[in-house]
């Protein structure tokens, strides 16, 4: 028996990426799964690469900037297996703004896809499994940056601090429907939408993943597969009771100084 066998897991910002990783660690688990994304290429190619595996897979394009996208998402989910079992709200905006620079439509589209997606599908998930009586569990891939982050990433942070105060608020409302909900606030992780960034905001050539790894503590940035294993972990029994914490994933220790 795998860690989520039987279970329907829906993720969000699942075509790509971390995602991706926890699409592919939850079918091993033996888990079926939905992924949402807005471009249906990289989507439709992981269900393919997860049907040819024997997985249960489904692509749901939707942008989780969207309230009524994000909670028509779980409603396909729902009408294709019965039920959700688990969340998982990957999808992230990290474009860059600082407090002087960002304009209204940049925070607004941060809060968007980092806040109000999250909000919404979560509300959607829940809302199934309370009307079912039945457990569920959720996990919001948030970011180490929620603590205070870099200038140019202020939007951002404002969105992702946020969804720290959602899943512990959420969390807490819904203990007694033993619907569990938790989050990682993850560090620096080599992943496509990670390369794309440091190339469009930071100049960076094809060395840039070296170079960084010379400047963390491990040697190496953190792997997509190593956070979905924690992921899948979270929304398994294994994980026990534990609901409204928020874990920092990271290689740096928060508060620590040299």
């Amino acid at each position: 028996m795998g860690l989520l066998e039987d279970k329907v897991v829906l993720v969000n910002g699942g075509s790509q990426g971390i995602g991706a990783a926890v699409a592919r660690a939850a079918v091993r688990e033996g888990a079926a799964v939905a992924v949402t994304g807005r471009r249906p290429e990289p989507g439709e190619a992981l269900v393919a690469e997860l049907a040819a595996a024997g997985a249960k897979a489904m692509y749901i394009r939707a942008d989780l900037a969207d309230a009524e996208e994000a909670k028509g998402a779980v409603a396909r989910v729902v009408a294709a297996h019965g039920r959700i079992d688990c969340l998982v709200n990957a999808a992230g905006l990290t474009s860059r703004g600082t407090l002087l620079d960002t304009t209204p439509e940049l925070f607004d589209a941060h809060v968007a896809v980092n806040l109000k997606g999250p909000f919404f599908a979560m509300q959607a998930a829940v809302a199934d499994m309370v009307a079912r009586g039945a457990p569920g569990t959720i996990v919001n891939v948030i970011t180490s940056s929620a603590h205070g982050g870099q200038p140019f990433l202020a939007p951002y942070v404002a969105a992702k601090a946020g969804l720290v105060g959602l899943t512990r608020n959420a969390a807490h409302a819904h203990r007694w429907d033993r619907v569990r909900i938790n989050g990682l606030n993850i560090g620096w992780t080599a992943t496509e939408g990670e390369d794309a960034t440091q190339r469009a905001f930071h100049g960076a050539g094809d060395d840039w993943r070296e170079q960084a790894a010379r400047r963390v503590p491990m040697g190496r940035l953190g792997q997509p597969d190593e956070i979905a294993d924690f992921v899948v972990l979270l929304l398994s029994d294994r994980s026990g009771v534990v609901t409204g914490s928020v874990i920092d994933w990271d290689q740096n220790v928060l508060g620590a100084l040299d």
